[in-house]
């Protein structure tokens, strides 16, 4: 491929693009430094100017992914809890199904026991999930988020999210039956509800 010049932030937003591509379709062991070094038209020690090992890179890559999965959940602060918890969910749901590779290398994948890639993970989780419950249970703002039941809920529900969203975009991309995404959102708000509502009940007063 004939090398072009860019700019740092051009050449920073192509590598991060093909990252994207190529760790998405291939486990971390697999993805070639040659190859994105090739696609993007330059050395491969020109990639490491911008980014010092494969690690580095593969990190940077999924913060992006976090990142864009965040952006896509935004909604409206002035809606009502219920409206805004649908709509979240409805945006997380699109952005599964129209990016089901990503989200699985964001969500699954990794080099190891990664303390970066788990904080990424992490914070991702918990934005989410903050960005969801704004506002939530009629007013009841959670605000004894430090409650250790509370956040071992949200935890447990973020885990049946996580799985339920790629079991769905596999079964859809196998050709196989597979529920709505109404069906599936519906599904994902009445559990976070009841999860909320079971660890709000069992929370007695502080001892």
């Amino acid at each position: 491929m004939a090398r072009t010049r860019l700019d740092v932030d051009e050449r920073r937003t192509q590598l991060i693009e093909l990252g994207l591509e190529h760790f998405s379709e291939r486990a971390y062991d697999d993805v070639s430094i040659d190859a994105i070094a090739a696609a993007a038209g330059i050395s491969k020690g020109l990639l490491y100017h911008y980014y010092p090992n494969k690690r580095a890179y593969y990190a940077a890559t999924v913060r992006e992914a976090a990142s864009r999965l965040i952006e896509s959940t935004e909604t409206d602060e002035d809606a009502a809890p219920l409206i805004r918890l649908h709509a979240g969910l409805d945006a997380y749901l699109g952005y599964v199904r129209a990016h089901a590779k990503a989200y699985a290398t964001l969500m699954r994948s990794g080099v190891g026991v990664d303390p970066e890639i788990a904080r990424i993970v992490d914070e991702t989780r918990a934005r989410f999930v903050e960005r969801l419950t704004a506002g939530f249970m009629q007013g009841q703002m959670l605000s004894d988020m430090s409650s250790p039941l509370i956040r071992l809920a949200l935890r447990g529900w973020v885990g049946f999210a996580e799985a339920a969203s790629l079991g769905w975009t596999e079964a859809i991309a196998a050709g196989e039956p597979a529920p709505s995404q109404t069906e599936i959102r519906e599904l994902l708000a009445t559990a976070l509800m009841e999860i909320v509502r079971s660890a709000l009940s069992a929370t007695g007063p502080a001892v």
